[in-house]
């Protein structure tokens, strides 16, 4: 646990220790060892068949919840805990410190399992289940899967904030006081899924048939894992593409160096302050990474000329969002970036390029790569250019709303910003925007902008 910051250390040491804790049986408590055993021994089994088929696809989803919730509904809390304990420290690692991240994952399973058959019991859950009473049981399994997400989120969160420090609080401010929330409502359906199975797998545990029907659960769950297996590779792979791209632009114009991901968290401000569905919000997000790999076929002298460019000059500049839709309409799963791409320096007004498009013809995920972009543009540090201010920034997008950009887009950015800050990553060639002054004259109407 040396790699780990100290106040980490402390945490996941508080978080094990409550662990032990809960695995003491009460007094008077006799321990079902067999079924114990048992579920230990098919959940350790499980795990590992289940992170070795996600290995290499870096994602939450590997844990294979169903036994453990199995447990929950079937054994008293002390008991089901212990369920966790084989599969949460055999499962493989494969990042270091191997030792943290053992202790880690069994830490955080056991009082999530505990509370969850503690609700369980409570809400009148194990006679539902030993008198098959389907709509009492579906409520006290909902209840105890609402308690175990909720469990395993805040303590996530909390071994997050505890490693990161400082910067974790500013981001997380940045993200806004509901990001945990967002967080738990992403990770519920997953979990309410593996909660079902649990509760089929307790029922026919409970039944004539006995545990060996219980069993027969899996099956079906494991050809889901195998499926979503199949789409976290996909998803990898796609981020993998999208990286490829980003690196080479950045290698090209290394004075933008980090641009494109600032504009991807702006996109996705701006999407999720417009309420759009999590799965456009991250189409949103690759637009702004990838808006500029067009810049690619476009020379280098130009991309880090100092001072303004001649009209030549800004020709060719300006054929660079075809050249980027050239290099990416053949990737499916981008979808409407591709378009954003493609027209992400068109302007409401019609004067922008490469076609000149004015207003509702400019796709709507354009418009909000243009405000992200032109954002980021005006408050970071270019050869041609100095830093704004944020604030001055944001005025300077409200002045061009209704010619430039569309209103509502930077009405979405400037609310983004003011509820939570801006905080992108920065990068080693960053420089900081509140430490330059403005430049004069405006970014948007400067002949030589080149963002």
């Amino acid at each position: 646990m040396e790699a780990l910051p100290a106040r980490a250390r402390a945490y996941v040491a508080g978080v094990a220790l409550v662990g032990l804790v809960l695995l003491l049986p009460p007094p008077g408590l006799r321990v079902p060892w067999w079924p114990v055993a048992l579920l230990a021994a098919l959940y350790a089994g499980c795990e590992r068949l289940a992170r070795s088929r996600l290995a290499g696809a870096p994602h939450p989803g590997a844990t294979f919840y169903p036994v453990l919730l199995a447990g929950a509904f079937l054994l008293p809390p002390s008991a089901a805990a212990l369920v966790a304990l084989p599969g949460a420290l055999l499962a493989p690692v494969e990042q270091r410190p191997y030792l943290a991240r053992r202790l880690w994952r069994t830490a955080r399973l056991v009082p999530a399992v505990w509370a969850a058959s503690r609700v369980h019991r409570a809400a009148g859950g194990r006679d539902a289940v030993a008198d098959c009473d389907v709509p009492l049981a579906l409520g006290t399994a909902g209840a105890a899967v609402l308690v175990f997400c909720l469990v395993l989120t805040l303590l996530d969160a909390g071994i997050v904030a505890s490693a990161a420090g400082a910067p974790l609080r500013r981001a997380g401010r940045a993200a806004g006081p509901g990001a945990w929330w967002r967080t738990f409502a992403r990770s519920l359906a997953p979990v309410t899924v593996h909660g079902l199975a649990g509760l089929m797998m307790a029922v026919l545990w409970r039944s004539p048939y006995g545990p060996v029907a219980a069993l027969l659960v899996l099956l079906p769950m494991g050809v889901s894992g195998w499926a979503f297996a199949q789409y976290h590779r996909e998803r990898a792979a796609h981020q993998a593409t999208i990286r490829a791209l980003v690196q080479a632009v950045d290698i090209k114009d290394g004075y933008t160096r980090g641009h494109s991901e600032r504009v991807g968290q702006a996109s996705m401000m701006i999407a999720r302050e417009l309420g759009m569905d999590d799965e456009r919000v991250e189409v949103l997000r690759f637009a702004g990474i990838l808006h500029d790999v067009g810049k690619l076929g476009v020379p280098t002298r130009l991309l880090t000329k100092d001072g303004p460019l001649t009209p030549e000059e800004r020709r060719v500049i300006e054929l660079h969002p075809e050249y980027g839709h050239e290099m990416v309409r053949g990737i499916s799963f981008l979808g409407e970036a591709r378009a954003a791409v493609l027209h992400h320096h068109e302007r409401l007004d019609g004067t922008g390029y490469p076609y000149g498009l004015a207003g509702s013809q400019i796709p709507e995920s354009a418009r909000v790569v243009a405000v992200a972009d032109a954002f980021d543009a005006m408050t970071s540090t270019r050869s041609y250019s100095r830093a704004r201010p944020v604030p001055v920034a944001l005025e300077e997008l409200r002045r061009c709303a209704g010619a430039h950009f569309d209103p509502r887009m930077v009405a979405a950015l400037v609310r983004a910003i003011g509820r939570g800050g801006w905080h992108p990553a920065v990068t080693a060639d960053d420089v900081s925007s509140s430490a330059v002054p403005a430049p004069a004259a405006p970014v948007t109407d400067r002949p030589g902008v080149r963002r």
